[in-house]
């Protein structure tokens, strides 16, 4: 094992080797960070070799794996999480009680601060816009329940003492992103159109991985007095659905256009759809995809200096050309999680109509 260096501050990135986890590692590396890694799934980054990054390989529910982890490390981003597509008990006994295992053994092992990514569904399905950290939290689905609850766990250990920081973000994008966007990606590099749940004038946040890793990464090091709180963190910049995800379809650069269709009929297939197990959308993708859904950022703008540098447009049009770039890295693989694409079941059948 890597000796722990004496000079540079180690951090503990859980869910290191997932989409924000090796963004958070990599921006954290840039910036003169050790870091150290925790997550059940493969480190399979060029990373791996830096001698500043240790991995280890292990399950949040564990403690010893923890525990193992956390040696050496002063600070913790607490990134790991599981899905919407994984089972309610996986969802639950990760988010929630991973969680609290989490932030017991940082406590236990001294470290001066946990950073918990948290997120904006919370706020379940709102009634109103902008959102704000102090609005009423309902979480839509186990997913959306667990995130609720693992914020009451993070607020009785900051009772505790322990600083912890929760951030919101919007849905982000950026290098090694795919999920549900590999689809909508998939066809734009095909030549096709997309369609669109509603008329696609709602607005719908968005945020690029890099934006929100800086807000961690101020949580990380501003004063304690001022960071041991709430903050949601999206684009400063978004218009609406349409004229957003069009710009991907301009990038392409087959004249194709986002098509909107009437959204009770599309959701009400897709409820079918998702309960028949041939489509890989669920519940809060397409119940919100219609709709407004945007936060206030001007907390966090306001107390930890946040300053969003990519709009929504360029946020989609720059995980486009990674996806490009990338494509026969992942080309035939799926999965549930955001470094793989999703299977795309009947949608594939669609796609030819566009």
């Amino acid at each position: 094992m890597n000796t722990v260096s004496t000079t540079l501050t180690r951090c503990l990135v859980t869910g290191g080797a997932g989409f924000l986890g090796i963004n958070m590692v990599r921006y954290l590396l840039a910036r003169g960070y050790e870091v150290a890694s925790l997550d059940v799934a493969p480190f399979d980054y060029p990373e791996r070799t830096d001698p500043r990054v240790h991995v280890f390989g292990g399950d949040i529910r564990n403690r010893a794996d923890v525990d193992r982890a956390l040696a050496g490390c002063a600070q913790v981003v607490h990134a790991a999480a599981a899905l919407p597509l994984y089972t309610r008990e996986e969802i639950r006994s990760t988010d929630l009680d991973g969680t609290r295992t989490v932030l017991q053994a940082a406590q236990d092992a001294g470290c001066e601060r946990v950073v918990h990514v948290s997120s904006t569904a919370v706020y379940g399905i709102p009634d109103h816009h902008p959102l704000l950290e102090d609005d009423r939290l309902h979480g839509v689905g186990p997913y959306g329940e667990s995130k609720v609850e693992a914020e009451q766990v993070c607020a009785e250990f900051r009772a505790r003492g322990l600083c912890v920081p929760i951030v919101r973000p919007k849905s982000f994008i950026g290098p090694e992103r795919l999920g549900v966007f590999a689809l909508f990606y998939d066809w734009a590099k095909d030549g096709k159109g997309f369609p669109m749940i509603g008329d696609g004038r709602n607005r719908y946040q968005l945020a690029d991985v890099e934006d929100i890793c800086q807000g961690i990464h101020l949580c990380l090091t501003g004063p304690r007095e001022k960071v041991d709180d709430v903050f949601n963190l999206g684009a400063r910049e978004f218009t609406t659905m349409r004229e957003d995800y069009q710009a991907v379809l301009d990038e392409a650069g087959f004249g194709k256009k986002i098509r909107g269709f009437p959204a009770g009929p599309v959701i009400a297939t897709l409820r079918l759809l998702e309960a028949m197990k041939l489509s890989p959308l669920y519940k809060w993708v397409y119940e919100t995809a219609s709709e407004d859904s945007f936060v206030s950022i001007e907390k966090a703008e306001r107390v930890l200096g946040f300053d969003p540098q990519y709009s929504n447009k360029q946020a989609l049009v720059r995980n486009y050309r990674w996806y490009l770039e990338h494509l026969a890295e992942f080309e035939g693989r799926s999965g549930v999680s955001h470094r793989v694409p999703w299977k795309q079941g009947i949608l594939k059948v669609a796609k030819a109509f566009f």
